[in-house]
């Protein structure tokens, strides 16, 4: 058995992997590669072998397909969690730490073909940073084996056909780099083809953030020939990983006066140049190269050659870009099939009247059809941004930059070199001049809905109004389904198609915030995160807010009323409601009517609102009754004191006729996002007047043995269910798709997510992703974890982590995404914290007009704390202390 391979040595692909074969290049040919050895393809079979699980693999293997790839996966990384090492395979991994010197290392993964001149694997497997400690390496050693059973490289290898039984795992351990600078260098130019170009994209700390796409990049071309620097893209670098006291890594913010800098000096740009030169010319092809500068010293950590470039082979790939960070709020968690094929009809119907709105000529409009027809995409049931259609809607626009600059602060989402890549053109006429006619039209009306954003919405409103009070008022219940139907496409036609403006005013608050974010960089560049959103703080009385100003009043008034208090809280939130249905007594009947006028204005505005499947409050008021108790809880104390004062601030920094522009541009951003909450509450609506109709539809299916039971009708898609009454699908078909998808779901639940962010090529239904991301082992180690700022103030307490609102007691909420429907947790909440969100989602422009602390894209927040550990929250820096627990 072959357990090691030391420094310098010979290495062979089929022992040791492609990756360790390409170090072992480098090595000898006396690049700067950190000291490193690495675990042959033997230790694997042997682990395999001693264990017994290379016999469950191999029959798990048996029966993988594309449509249980997930599955399989998760089957077969639960048996390695579970198998710990046999004592030979240990001892390899001892022999080996040992080797490298012990302390902080790399453990990265060395798949055989990987890295190969027709494939790159890149993405498929994991590695793992700064990793310490025997045991923790074997762990990792133990990771990588599994990855080879990810679903990812599961589906990879289906595509390419590919046997998935005879793979050999070879695993590297390497000096970690603590450093300074890094990236990644590719020796052709990969957004152009152009082979006399290169391509370096750098970051202060290590590299991986870069490679997940967590932190901005600058991007740097460089002529080949002449050395000369011919483009520069200022990434705006605000954040850094590096590594962590002990083990593990954090992320830190970089120092102001740094963030608009370039990463690279002129001479390390030269010195990166040349030796990617060396490189290429070492393998005879272009190369992407990552790389890393510590104590002024370059070092080679890994080369692979580039496998397609630009108008080259495989370049004519149908490439796509799906991310969940800005739709996570409204469809996080598993979605029915119902309220996805809803979703991406209301998305195709606004983005297509946003840009007839705009001015688009129909010639443009029919071409863009395709566009508006997948503008959202599902895979595993949750909802995903086809994010190169929605950049072609949005790049209709001036300021396209800025616009992506304004979202890549807002959700963490910066821009990555495949978008760059594969950034497609909006408008396709043969003639430049014809082109750029059509874009000054389209300004220009852009312009005109920027200065009359307030009289548009107004107008928006009067006629949606109308047309709920009419709507809103049937009993659905007692409509046939096929009345119900009727009167479902009759909204559809008007009211839901004019939902165009929405996506205007939503490109209005980001051009205005956009240039308010542009003054505060240039103006005040030392101002700190929390204000940059503190600063647009909209106004005690938006509408978002008044659900939790409702309950703190409704919380006021009965804790005056001692013994109905008392009723409330000993009851369970259900048998608390259906009680105080029949209580007698004024102090009863006051507190009943108070929470049906709740019901009335706020009964839509729920967890999870634009998911059909979800029951709001109307249907099951144990939500809001829950969420009333919290309150009562919380008293009239006043909440966590706010030292940080945007006005105070800007008095302090900003005078003159400077400080007068500012506020020009600060009353537009408030003005706007106050009428985008306007809106957001009358999208609530329809989306609820669409919840009722559906579920009466499926009731009455139901009742006819077209479904089997109601809900089933949420497991249908909108073009199947519209079928039923078209006459364009045979109802007997209805029931066996509703048990199918049901099914389905049941399976995907047991299923890991799919990453936030992953790129497909091809054909999207092999379920094949491309999730380029190298592992941050211990993300975020230590007591102190760090976000992005949102609304200050400072608050100690304990944990509470919720999926859902509810029972948040006065406590430090804590959950991994919210909507809404949250903002009835501020109510009694001390602080919010958020693993993902955006400063600009509803819930965090309620808890900076109450006055909560709150920080959100934390990362792995949901892994760090857990309910009950004691936290200090600091909204305006954006840190989250862990307090140890007492002996």
């Amino acid at each position: 058995m072959t357990s090691q391979f030391l420094l310098n040595g010979q290495c062979g692909p089929e022992e040791f992997g492609g990756k360790a074969a390409n170090l072992s290049r480098l090595s000898r040919a006396g690049f700067e590669v950190p000291a490193w050895t690495a675990i042959g393809t033997g230790v694997f079979d042997t682990y395999r072998k001693a264990t017994g699980l290379g016999a469950r693999i191999d029959a798990a293997l048996a029966e993988v397909s594309a449509d249980n790839a997930d599955e399989v996966a998760a089957a077969i990384r639960a048996a390695f969690a579970a198998t710990a090492l046999d004592p030979a395979s240990r001892a390899a991994v001892v022999d080996a730490y040992a080797e490298v010197a012990g302390g902080a290392i790399a453990v990265r993964s060395s798949a055989v073909g990987e890295d190969s001149t027709g494939l790159s694997y890149a993405g498929q497997y994991d590695s793992f940073l700064n990793v310490v400690g025997v045991d923790a390496v074997a762990d990792r050693v133990r990771a990588c084996w599994a990855s080879t059973y990810s679903a990812r490289s599961l589906t990879y290898r289906l595509l390419h056909d590919l046997p998935g039984q005879e793979t050999g795992m070879a695993v590297i351990l390497q000096r970690f780099v603590p450093a300074e600078v890094s990236g990644v260098l590719f020796t052709a130019n990969v957004l152009s083809g152009r082979r006399d170009e290169m391509l370096i994209s750098a970051v202060y700390g290590l590299g991986e953030g870069l490679v997940s796409g967590a932190v901005d990049a600058d991007t740097v071309t460089v002529d080949r020939t002449s050395g000369a620097v011919t483009d520069v893209v200022v990434g705006e670098k605000r954040e850094r990983i590096t590594r962590a006291a002990g083990a593990g890594c954090r992320t830190e913010r970089v120092e102001p006066g740094r963030r608009a800098a370039l990463a690279l000096t002129t001479a390390q740009i030269h010195l990166l140049r040349a030796t990617g030169e060396r490189i290429e010319e070492l393998y005879g092809a272009p190369q992407d190269v990552e790389w890393a500068f510590a104590d002024d010293r370059l070092y080679v950590l890994q080369a692979r050659p580039i496998t397609a470039l630009p108008g080259g082979e495989g370049a004519g790939d149908d490439v796509r870009v799906w991310d969940n960070s800005n739709i996570i709020e409204s469809y996080g968690e598993i979605t029915a099939p119902l309220t996805f094929s809803f979703a991406r009809e209301m998305y195709g119907r606004v983005y297509r009247e946003y840009c007839s709105l705009l001015g688009v000529p129909r010639s443009q409009l029919a071409l863009m059809e395709p566009d508006f027809a997948s503008m959202l995409g599902y895979f595993d049931g949750r909802v995903y941004y086809n994010v190169l259609n929605w950049i072609k809607v949005i790049g209709l626009l001036p300021g396209y930059r800025l616009h992506r600059r304004i979202l890549a602060a807002a959700m963490g989402v910066p821009e990555t070199p495949v978008e760059r890549a594969h950034r497609p053109r909006p408008l396709q006429y043969g003639s430049r001049l014809v082109t750029a006619g059509a874009r000054a039209r389209i300004a220009v009306t852009f312009g005109w809905y920027c200065l009359t954003v307030k009289p548009s919405v107004a107008r928006f409103l009067r006629r949606f109004e109308a047309v709920y009070r009419e709507v809103d008022a049937v009993d659905y219940a007692r409509l046939p389904a096929a009345e119900v139907y009727r009167r479902f496409t009759q909204v559809e036609r008007t009211l839901l198609a004019q939902w165009g403006r929405m996506a205007v005013l939503d490109n209005v608050i980001m051009l205005s915030y956009g240039v308010l974010y542009a003054l505060t960089s240039r103006w005040l560049p030392d101002a700190p995160e929390w204000f940059r959103w503190h600063v647009v703080k909209v106004g005690a009385d938006v509408g978002s807010t008044l659900p939790a100003r409702r309950l703190i009043e409704l919380a006021r008034d009965l804790r005056r009323r001692p013994e109905l208090a008392a009723a409330i809280r000993e009851r369970p939130a259900r048998e608390a409601y259906d009680w105080l249905r029949v209580a007698p007594g004024p102090s009863a009947a006051r507190l009943r009517d108070g929470l049906d006028r709740y019901l009335h204005e706020f009964g839509y505005r729920s967890a999870n609102e634009l998911k059909l499947e979800e029951p709001d409050l109307r249907e099951d008021p144990t939500l809001l009754m829950s969420m009333l108790r919290d309150a009562l809880e919380v008293g009239d104390e006043p909440g966590p004191a706010v030292t940080e004062d945007a006005d105070a601030y800007l008095d302090a920094h900003l005078r003159g006729p400077r400080r007068w522009v500012y506020e020009r541009a600060r009353r537009s951003v408030r003005a706007v996002l106050r009428e985008r909450e306007r809106v957001r509450f009358a999208r609530t609506r329809a989306f609820g007047m669409a919840r009722r109709m559906l579920t009466a539809i499926g009731a009455d299916l139901a009742r006819t043995g077209a479904l089997s039971q109601a809900r089933d009708v949420f497991f249908l898609r909108l073009e199947e269910l519209r079928g039923a009454f078209t006459g364009t699908i045979d109802h007997r078909e209805l029931r066996p798709l509703a048990q199918l998808r049901r099914d389905q779901q049941d399976r995907q639940r047991r299923l890991p997510a799919p990453p936030p962010r992953f790129v497909t090529t091809g054909g999207t239904y092999w379920g094949q992703r491309r999730a380029d991301a190298a592992t941050v082992d211990g993300a975020e180690a230590g007591d102190v974890l760090r976000g992005t700022p949102s609304s200050p103030g400072v608050a100690t307490g304990e944990a509470r982590v919720l999926d859902r609102p509810g029972d948040a007691g006065a406590n430090i909420v804590v959950t991994y995404r919210t909507d809404p429907g949250w903002v009835g947790v501020l109510a009694s909440a001390t602080a919010l914290l958020i693993e993902r969100g955006s400063p600009l989602t509803h819930v965090a422009i309620a808890a900076r007009e109450l006055g909560v602390p709150t920080v959100v894209q934390i990362p792995r927040l949901t892994d760090r704390v857990a309910t009950g550990t004691r936290l200090t929250v600091d909204g305006a820096a954006g840190t989250v202390t862990i307090h140890a627990e007492e002996a």
